[in-house]
């Protein structure tokens, strides 16, 4: 479904991303692991065209995206839950999700995939009159994943959903996220928990000072003695 191809990315002398080349299939589910500052979060900003590589290519479909606006890219069915939420939070959650359907002139269409996302997270129905700020932490991540829903990704980007969510909460968003997995949704997922998302994606890529390091399954990853000691806290 996607590949990236030798894809490099610098901001200004820095270079954060060296030489990426990734693919995922239709239908599953990819886990990217690494350090703070590994550029974990650039790769994701690249593939949504947030930012534009310095050399490589990236196929979506078989079609070159590397010159496509973001506008173009999520039409296109790929879309980036980006880190930290970044919800509208001055809108009502209901804004927000209508925002997150902004290309979705089907109005019967509309409605199925917000009572799809309503389903999923009950919490969002029951408030969905309330301004998105008032919303915890792990409130506002449900309406980031549900906003994304909304618009039919074929793609979903995934950038640290657990950041800054208690254990309880992280719980039920890694059960969504594994549900969204058997529903069939292709997944690329960053995130700093990398024992969650390996236990719940398929194959993995390590991503070490902006270059891919290793790859392979991800339950291979998790009985990798080097891998746990490094991202795994020894587990």
């Amino acid at each position: 479904m996607l590949k990236m191809q030798n894809v490099s990315f610098s901001y200004g002398a820095i270079n954060a991303v060296r030489d990426v080349s990734l693919s995922i299939e239709d239908g599953e589910m990819v886990s990217l692991i690494g350090a703070n500052g590994a550029g974990k979060t650039t790769v994701l900003g690249i593939i949504s065209g947030l930012l534009r590589p310095s050399a490589g290519d990236i196929t979506f479909g078989g079609e070159s995206i590397v010159k496509t606006p973001p506008s173009t890219i999520v039409k296109k069915g790929i879309v980036h839950v980006p880190e930290g939420r970044q919800i509208f939070a001055k809108m009502t959650i209901w804004e927000n999700l209508r925002l997150g359907g902004y290309k979705v002139t089907n109005r019967k269409l509309f409605q199925e995939r917000v009572e799809y996302a309503f389903d999923l997270f009950p919490i969002l129905k029951e408030r969905k009159n309330q301004s998105a700020g008032t919303l915890s932490g792990g409130e506002q991540q449900m309406l980031a994943i549900a906003r994304a829903l909304i618009s039919g990704p074929k793609l979903l980007l995934l950038d640290e959903p657990s950041l800054g969510l208690s254990p309880l909460i992280t719980r039920q968003v890694f059960g969504v996220i594994s549900g969204l997995k058997k529903a069939g949704i292709t997944m690329l997922l960053v995130e700093q928990n990398a024992y969650e998302a390996l236990q719940i994606s398929d194959r993995a890529y390590v991503l070490e000072t902006g270059s891919i390091a290793m790859t392979g399954k991800s339950s291979d990853f998790i009985n990798n003695e080097d891998i746990k000691k490094a991202y795994l806290g020894g587990v």
